[in-house]
């Protein structure tokens, strides 16, 4: 019954906590225009790179990214609640520690590179990396708080989130077997409706 109605009706991946995350993505990125022209530190002399270079953004963007994803991946998503798709293999919280950890090692490497490219100093990479962890800290307080006073749900029953196909699931499954069951739906539904019609020539 699943199989089928997962072939009716198939899944959006137009999701409600990617577009959280983008948002304060795009705020973040307000948030550096403001500190630069506040600040107005110069890049290093020997700079290969225009404008001001305090914070820098690509630290504090990478910082907001990979702390957003280890706070969802850690405190928010729940693989372990009663599953309708019998092939969901829920992540335990050791694979989702490295997957962080993977994250936040990745997010250091690109801040170090602007070091070691010289288009920021150290202090300004810095400041960027804790701009961007604080700012990260700050918006999964801010959406959890819009999730537990129901403002998330009050926007999925809007008109424009139902025309977009808006949906709020990836906090408790796995988008990948997701998309894995709705193809293994349709090979099944191939397969059957190629069995019926040899038996009909027979």
């Amino acid at each position: 019954m699943y199989t089928q109605e997962v072939g009716n009706n198939p899944p959006s991946t137009r999701e409600a906590e990617v577009l959280l995350m983008f948002a304060g993505q795009m705020s973040c990125e307000g948030l550096n225009w403001a500190l630069k022209r506040l600040i107005k530190e110069q890049r290093p002399r020997q700079m290969n790179g225009k404008g001001y270079g305090m914070p820098s953004s690509h630290a504090q963007f990478v910082a907001f990214f990979s702390v957003s994803l280890a706070l969802f991946l850690l405190l928010r998503h729940n693989p372990h609640v009663p599953h309708a798709s019998p092939t969901h293999i829920p992540t335990s919280f050791a694979e989702r520690a490295l997957l962080s950890l993977a994250a936040l090692a990745s997010a250091a490497a690109v801040a170090g590179s602007r070091i070691y490219l010289n288009y920021h100093t150290p202090k300004q990479v810095l400041v960027g990396c804790a701009a961007g962890a604080g700012f990260a800290m700050v918006w999964f307080g801010v959406t959890t708080y819009l999730r537990h006073a129901g403002w998330i749900d009050w926007g999925l029953d809007m008109r424009i989130a139902k025309y977009f196909r808006m949906r709020d699931l990836v906090v408790t499954e796995d988008l990948v077997d997701a998309g894995w069951e709705r193809w293994e739906a349709r090979r099944r539904r191939r397969e059957g409706n190629g069995q019926e019609a040899h038996k009909k020539e027979r």
